[in-house]
């Protein structure tokens, strides 16, 4: 309903000459249905003229619309956004047969309009090609260059738990809304890789950094934003994409100043961070004579980009979810603290106790299936003609696994839809690892820097729990915390108040 009212809306203010322009494309499509056939290919609602099946898609919540046409459709199936058709993955099986099996076949990237025109092909999320093959390895070589998921950047998070433990100290157990605190912690782990150091989480560049970030996340799954996506020759005067334009602007602004400062003192034999060695590489290939090459600087800013967005969003919401459902199931967070005081008394914990501790480590796990904080993975698109599962998916169609019906597929967790830590133990209390575990994607396009957020989530979750005692605010019962959550590029949690009780 809520489309229908937007799309009329939008139609209301549009000029004669548009008007017709649309009757005569929906000629078009009117002649494209009845002239096409409709038997290949996975099947689908129909779609009606020019809209598609748009009113059968929640455009707020589209995981929630594909896991219910997934009941009558199957795990694999189509879809019409608009006049563009889609595939859509579900279950854990299909999801995987398509992105390890298939990898290259459904390895290619398929980025919306709005970010087709802020990225323009560059970084390394939203690209594809050699670029993307070229920058994806530079990427992962140096990151763990630069100690991601080594004791470098185990130390670099032990050290920002203790500044945010300070945050959270100062509040001395009033309830408050700890977001800002969170995401400036997980941002500066990323940042310290990137740029070689971490920020105050007063600085105005950084905040506003992370503002405008957070801003991108909620505009960009906007049905506003959606709708220019679906028809952008139609929608291209909406604010919200204006809005996003000038926002993506405003950060590329800022990351080169913060390159560019770097570049002023950078000293070749001595890197600090990945932008360092971007740098490095990028002279030696311009002094070698050598300008055919990815290393230029829109590659960089973008990467830089990418990084920063990836490496602070995920994070900082899974961690926010995960202190949320400790204060909402005290009864779990108990035997989480109990685990921490039997094994480590009162010393820091270190990425090596993750072994003894397989209660905690199976709630972080939880934590991270339970939230599905990304429910739809990033778009996907096939590199040649595939017939996948009886269904023949032709060259250049999107592809969207559905990551959420991998996490929550009844036939291979106990209990789905609920906040269950066992599902990662076994009967001797010992973790256990699932196949079926994928919140960071899977194959070629796996997320990036997974190694990364599990140390993090690890270390700034146990370093919390050994310090603090989660709970609701005062006269709040457990039962009462929502645990709706909010949908914008991801699911976070709903805004909310905690207290912080020093141990």
């Amino acid at each position: 309903m809520g489309v229908t009212v937007t799309l009329v809306q939008a139609l209301g203010s549009v000029p004669l000459m548009w008007v017709l322009l649309l009757l005569l494309l929906l000629l078009l499509f009117i002649y494209d249905i009845s002239s096409s056939s409709h038997t290949s290919g996975p099947p689908g609602p129909r779609p009606l003229p020019l809209i598609g099946n748009l009113l059968q898609i929640d455009l707020r919540r589209p995981h929630e619309s594909m896991m219910e046409l997934s009941k009558k459709f199957g795990s694999v199936f189509s879809v019409h956004f608009g006049m563009k058709k889609v595939v859509v993955l579900c279950g854990y099986r299909t999801v995987k047969e398509a992105l390890l099996t298939l990898d290259e076949a459904f390895g290619e990237r398929e980025a919306p309009t709005i970010l087709q025109e802020q990225t323009k092909g560059h970084g390394v999320l939203w690209s594809g090609g050699d670029s993307w093959k070229e920058m994806r390895r530079f990427a992962l070589t140096n990151l763990r260059d630069f100690g991601m998921g080594k004791k470098a950047s185990e130390e670099k998070i032990i050290e920002e738990c203790q500044h945010l433990s300070v945050v959270l100290q100062q509040f001395k157990g009033e309830a408050f809304d700890m977001s800002n605190a969170i995401t400036f912690a997980v941002s500066n782990i990323i940042c310290s890789i990137v740029y070689g150091s971490r920020f105050n989480y007063n600085d105005p560049e950084f905040r506003g950094q992370i503002g405008r970030a957070d801003a991108l996340n909620h505009i960009q799954l906007s049905v506003s934003t959606q709708l220019y996506n679906l028809y952008p020759s139609l929608f291209k005067w909406l604010l919200n994409r204006r809005r996003i334009l000038n926002i993506s602007a405003e950060n590329k602004k800022q990351t080169w100043s913060f390159i560019h400062h770097l570049k002023e003192s950078l000293n070749p034999e001595t890197c600090r961070g990945f932008v360092d060695t971007f740098l490095v590489r990028q002279k030696h290939l311009e002094d070698s004579g050598n300008t055919d090459t990815h290393f230029h600087d829109d590659n960089l800013v973008h990467m830089v980009l990418d990084l920063f967005i990836a490496g602070t969003e995920t994070t900082g919401t899974t961690l926010r979810w995960s202190l949320l459902l400790m204060a909402r199931y005290p009864l779990i967070q108990d035997r989480v603290q109990g685990e921490l005081r039997s094994v480590l008394g009162g010393r820091q914990v270190q990425m090596e106790d993750r072994k003894n501790l397989p209660y905690t480590n199976a709630v972080i796990h939880e934590v991270l299936r339970f939230s599905s904080i990304i429910p739809m993975a990033l778009p996907h698109k096939t590199s040649r003609d595939v017939t996948f599962r009886g269904h023949l998916i032709k060259k250049g169609t999107t592809v969207y696994p559905l990551l959420v019906s991998v996490l929550h597929d009844e036939s291979e967790w106990e209990k789905p839809r609920s906040f269950h830590p066992d599902h990662f133990l076994d009967t001797d209390g010992k973790f256990t690892k699932r196949d079926a575990f994928m919140p960071f994607s899977a194959g070629r396009r796996i997320c990036l820097g997974e190694t990364l957020a599990r140390m993090e989530l690890f270390l700034f979750f146990s370093s919390l729990l050994q310090r603090f005692r989660f709970t609701p605010p005062p006269g709040v019962p457990e039962e009462e915390l929502d645990l709706t959550p909010n949908v914008c590029f991801t699911l976070l949690p709903p805004t909310h108040k905690l207290c912080a009780v020093a141990l």
